[in-house]
């Protein structure tokens, strides 16, 4: 009978960071805040009867808004892990990764 071989995959951890940049942090709060609203909005949008093509526009804006929010912190985390420089390359990788994946 044939062996199989097994190769273990190493596996990284997250890394867990804290944006530190308050400035794009705000910024990202504030994104998140205005979708929010728009959210609100699209809900009187549906129960005062709106025309469909006007709801979906509005959904649509605001997961691009959420979407905008989600990259903008991806990219400002990056840039401080990066600054940091006491990250493993490989571990920032592997949590890219995995947060594009869960965008995608």
């Amino acid at each position: 009978m044939p062996t199989k071989t097994v190769v273990a995959k190493k596996v990284t951890a997250p890394i867990a960071h804290v944006l530190a940049d308050q400035v794009r942090l705000d910024e990202i709060i504030k994104r998140l805040n205005r979708a929010q609203g728009q959210l609100g909005g699209i809900v009187k949008m549906l129960e005062t009867g709106r025309n469909c093509d006007e709801v979906i526009t509005q959904i649509a804006a605001v997961g691009k808004a959420i979407d905008t929010a989600a990259f903008t912190l991806i990219s400002a985390s990056l840039k401080e892990c990066i600054q940091e420089g006491g990250s493993d390359a490989e571990a920032v990788s592997a949590q890219l990764q995995r947060l594009f994946l869960i965008l995608a």
